[in-house]
């Protein structure tokens, strides 16, 4: 299996960094394959609305957002973790959501009928991570929320969303053992879901009458 995540933060060493590394822990030690990507050390530019992708579902921006895409598709599972910026997800985080546009399609009469042409392939499966230097979950505002809507609209179904407060300094969830461990946990459900997911069996004919 191969494993995607995508940190909103620049700091490789900061506390979403080391959150994403910790629910890689499992994927590793079972061999699969694991790759983190950096948004904010890209050169990646923000949706510019042209609607370009309408008719190719390709996006017509040519920068370092082309060489995520087939990632995207081949990944068994998604991981995206963020730091809260001024009450919501990073501008590296929503920058990456907001190119991912192209993976959906709108009917031309009723833009309120879209569909997300990633499940075409099978179920996917994300895992989600919310991180902020404050001592009250509201003080994540808009973050956790926002990511979630976002992923599930790409659909995606949301194994995990964990919340880190309390974080600030880089590394300072080390010193959190508790989110250390769900961290560690939530690895293991994801990669569980994957293992289930790959065992399932469809209906026999007429068995739900």
């Amino acid at each position: 299996m191969k494993i995607i995540a995508v940190c909103g933060s620049r700091r490789e060493k900061g506390n979403t960094a080391t959150i994403i590394n910790k629910t890689l822990e499992p994927f590793i030690e079972d061999g699969h394959e694991t790759e983190i990507i950096y948004p904010g050390k890209m050169n990646i530019s923000g949706c510019n609305g042209c609607e370009g992708c309408a008719k190719t579902g390709r996006c017509v921006v040519k920068d370092d957002m082309q060489e995520i895409y087939p990632k995207i598709l081949e990944a068994d599972a998604f991981i995206a973790g963020s730091p809260t910026y001024f009450y919501n997800m990073s501008s590296d985080m929503k920058k990456f959501i907001d190119r991912c546009y192209c993976l959906c399609s709108f009917d031309k009469e009723n833009r309120a009928v879209w569909i997300s042409r990633l499940p075409q392939t099978g179920p996917r499966f994300a895992g989600l991570i919310s991180i902020c230097e404050q001592n009250s979950a509201d003080d994540m505002g808009f973050t956790p929320a926002a990511m979630q809507a976002a992923y599930e609209s790409l659909g995606y179904r949301i194994v995990f969303n964990q919340k880190v407060l309390h974080a600030f300094e880089a590394g300072k969830v080390l010193q959190f053992k508790d989110q250390m461990d769900a961290a560690y946990s939530n690895g293991k459900k994801l990669l569980k879901t994957l293992e289930l997911n790959r065992q399932r069996t469809l209906f026999p004919s007429g068995s739900l009458n």
